[in-house]
């Protein structure tokens, strides 16, 4: 049958992660606290170092901006689940959809790429220690955050390339609460599995690519830790306990849902609220209980903020300003 002749698909219908009626309001209260508290956490972070000159380092320039690409990764999707449990209507255009592919690969594809800058900055700081400043440039750090972009766009473009001139004229169902690129070529009303294969393909060459620079990157680390004095290794492997722990995070539910072989392949839904909402969660709590700096700047910038003098001075010209 000529696929020419069908009507096309203007809309897919996001299944969610649920269909019972009973468990959408309390689906609704968790994920608006989670998402509340990712954009806190992060937001707390980024402000943080930006605001604190002592933490003007190019680990936590790398890090507020993993805190940037965190809350990307947290927003592409979660709004639209919350008002789909809100307004119990999980309609979806798509041009919606095909935007939400492209963000998911964008992000998520950067992010797997900032991981590695970070474990070069890692690399070089313990293995190089001498020579950190002058290796980490401005210029150095700056390149170090514009190639995950760069990498992202040119992985998610790849990745839409596949799916965006699919033929989609009968089934437009999504057994997920975001448009998942496996997913959604399965709707096709032609056969997709080279389309399928190209799709595992791209995204398991990035994320084995990436995982197994960070694998042989924290290898070397931990192999030079060791040599060193033990005052060395300690606040060493704080740092390094802190960086693995989020790479193990991340690229677990990554690897296991784009690398697993794709016949018979669903979307795990846990999984997928994993990686899209409780590792930007994690992250900011990661990061910040074991470092004394982060620390120490959140209670310098809660001092500065929060003293109830300072905050009766706030309060007091908001709501009553003074007039020219």
């Amino acid at each position: 049958m000529n696929v020419t002749n069908y009507s096309r698909v203007t809309e897919f219908v996001l299944l969610g992660l649920s269909g019972s009626p009973e468990l959408r309001p309390l689906l609704l209260v968790i994920f608006s606290l989670l998402y509340l508290a990712i954009l806190l956490g992060n937001s707390l972070i980024i402000l943080t170092v930006t605001s604190d000159a002592r933490l003007h380092t190019p680990m936590y320039f790398l890090l507020a901006n993993l805190s940037f690409i965190d809350v990307c990764v947290a927003s592409f999707a979660t709004p639209k689940m919350i008002a789909d449990l809100l307004l119990e209507q999980n309609i979806i255009s798509f041009e919606a959809c095909m935007a939400q592919i492209f963000c998911v690969h964008l992000f998520a594809g950067g992010e797997m790429v900032l991981l590695v800058s970070m474990a070069y900055d890692r690399y070089v700081a313990i293995c190089k220690p001498l020579h950190y400043m002058t290796i980490m440039s401005h210029r150095v750090c700056i390149i170090l955050v514009v190639i995950p972009w760069g990498i992202g766009f040119i992985h998610t473009t790849s990745q839409l390339a596949f799916t965006v001139n699919l033929p989609f004229c009968g089934p437009n169902e999504v057994d997920s609460f975001f448009c998942d690129l496996p997913l959604v070529t399965k709707l096709a009303c032609i056969d997709t599995y080279v389309v399928s294969l190209l799709i595992v393909a791209d995204s398991g060459f990035l994320s084995l690519s990436s995982f197994l620079l960070l694998v042989v990157s924290y290898t070397v680390i931990l192999l030079t830790v060791r040599t060193r004095s033990s005052a060395s290794m300690a606040k060493a492997r704080s740092t390094l306990t802190a960086h693995i722990t989020v790479v193990t995070l991340f690229f677990g539910p990554c690897i296991f849902i784009y690398v697993w072989p794709f016949s018979g392949y669903s979307v795990d839904k846990v999984l997928a609220v994993f990686y899209t909402v409780i590792t930007p969660i994690l992250n900011p709590l990661i990061y910040t209980l074991r470092n004394k700096d982060m620390k120490a700047a959140m209670s310098k910038l809660k001092s500065r903020y929060l003293k109830p003098g300072r905050m009766s001075k706030v309060t007091r010209n908001a709501c009553f300003p003074e007039t020219m």
